[in-house]
């Protein structure tokens, strides 16, 4: 039986998965808005009549999480806590006659192109005028800004194809006037996010342009920071090097997954790159970036994985010493080209291999981080928790990489404002250190 009153144009929207499902969310949240119903999102137990549920389907961990979700606001929606229960994403694109046969409790499900359709099943018209346009889900002062969707990559263990579609730009123009709205309204850094940055304009021009954005993106009034994530290795255009080298508001900040370094799996991953030519490209990357931080994500357990292999991986890390650094136990997705190949490490193996690297890469972030006490380090502050702020450097993105725990006597700092931050203790993941100097004007 229903114990509140439930708002017919309210909408409470969960997000599950990565920035760009995140992303999905707030032009969702927007377009709501713009048809004047009330959004909130993740805000717990309310009074919503209308529950949507962003999904995630890239790895087993992830399609589990969001059934777990589904099966939770089915449950609600059967006692009376809400009206009508929707459900998007990659899980949805991917599963949907499974999922409206195993849960039928959910009044609709939709694909991950599916936005207009899914608007009028609430009654809400889509809004062609407000592209571009969103509700944020994060702190105003940072915000992700997809730059394409889809990829034409042939990697064989990733379904991102699948459900995600081929490879589509996002014009130049409309990219710019993005970021100048969102500069208006507080952001202060831009992280840009796509299944392949690289790959940024080749449909739409005919050549990449990356830099190009780049470069434009860096003359927007107000933005104090622009961060590149999701680049793949093959094919790197190396004009991106020079506008981080020369925009001193394009971070020296570079997420690269490359997924292994042995040369037989790298073959079987189809992903066009050697462990030679890999080294020779982050060699490069660094020398022409001073001081830029390179993150990766690796996979543990791939299909013939031998110990050997495993080994080669953990030595390797320990070489490259990489600055940030996430693993992945392998999961064998239907439809992949790697589906075809005997899943043949077990489930506690990969996570034992995950763990390993992990191990190994504590102690690389460990030195990495200590080399930083003494050093004086802008820092971009994120929140405050009590008598204290945290904060991020260039060098680190949020939710994934390290925090600035920040001690400031002498100044009340502001969220979503620049500090100046002498580091004074270091530990893996985070730093610890004392602002001086406010820069509240980007």
């Amino acid at each position: 039986m229903r114990a509140k009153s439930l708002k017919k144009n309210k909408v409470h929207v969960v997000t599950l998965g990565c920035s760009k499902n995140l992303f999905d969310s707030e032009v969702l949240m927007g377009q709501l808005r713009a048809n004047k119903f009330e959004v909130e999102h993740e805000a717990g137990a309310g009074d919503a009549a209308v529950v949507v549920i962003n999904t995630c389907g890239f790895v087993e961990d992830a399609k589990k999480e969001s059934i777990d979700a589904i099966l939770r606001w089915a449950d609600a929606k059967k006692t009376g806590e809400i009206d009508k229960l929707l459900v998007t994403g990659c899980l949805s694109e991917r599963y949907k006659e499974a999922l409206e046969r195993d849960i039928p409790e959910v009044d609709a499900y939709f694909g991950t192109h599916d936005l207009p359709r899914l608007l009028k099943t609430l009654g809400a018209d889509y809004k062609k005028e407000l592209v571009g346009e969103r509700l944020l889900a994060t702190p105003r002062h940072y915000a992700y800004l997809k730059i394409s969707e889809g990829c034409d990559r042939p990697c064989s263990f990733c379904a991102i194809p699948l459900m995600r579609g081929k490879h589509v730009s996002r014009p130049l123009e409309e990219l710019i006037g993005e970021a100048r709205r969102l500069a208006a309204a507080g952001t202060r850094e831009l992280l840009l996010i796509a299944q392949d940055s690289t790959y940024y304009g080749l449909d739409l021009y005919g050549q990449r342009r990356l830099a190009d954005l780049l470069r434009a993106l860096s003359d927007v009034d107000g933005i104090g920071w622009i961060r590149l994530h999701y680049a793949f290795p093959t094919g790197f255009p190396r004009d991106v090097l020079g506008a981080m080298a020369e925009r001193p508001n394009v971070c020296k900040y570079l997420d690269m997954p490359l997924q292994h370094c042995a040369d037989r799996l790298l073959a079987s991953m189809r992903r066009g790159i050697t462990r030679m030519e890999t080294e020779a490209l982050v060699h490069e990357i660094r020398d022409r970036v001073p001081g830029i931080a390179l993150r990766t994500t690796l996979i543990a357990g791939y299909p013939g994985e031998t110990q050997a292999e495993h080994d080669e991986m953990l030595s390797w890390v320990e070489k490259m010493r990489f600055d940030r650094l996430g693993v992945f136990p392998y999961s064998h997705e239907e439809d992949t080209t790697a589906f075809a190949l005997a899943d043949d490490v077990p489930a506690a193996e990969k996570k034992r291999r995950a763990e390993a690297v992990m191990e190994v890469q504590r102690a690389v972030s460990l030195t990495v981080n200590q080399a930083k006490v003494g050093r004086v380090l802008p820092v971009l502050v994120d929140r405050r928790e009590g008598r204290r702020w945290i904060g991020r450097t260039e060098h680190d993105s949020p939710e994934v990489d390290n925090e600035v725990v920040i001690r400031s006597p002498q100044h009340d700092l502001a969220v979503g404002n620049f500090a100046s931050v002498r580091v004074a203790a270091a530990s893996e993941y985070d730093l610890t250190g004392e602002a001086f100097f406010i820069q509240t004007v980007v």
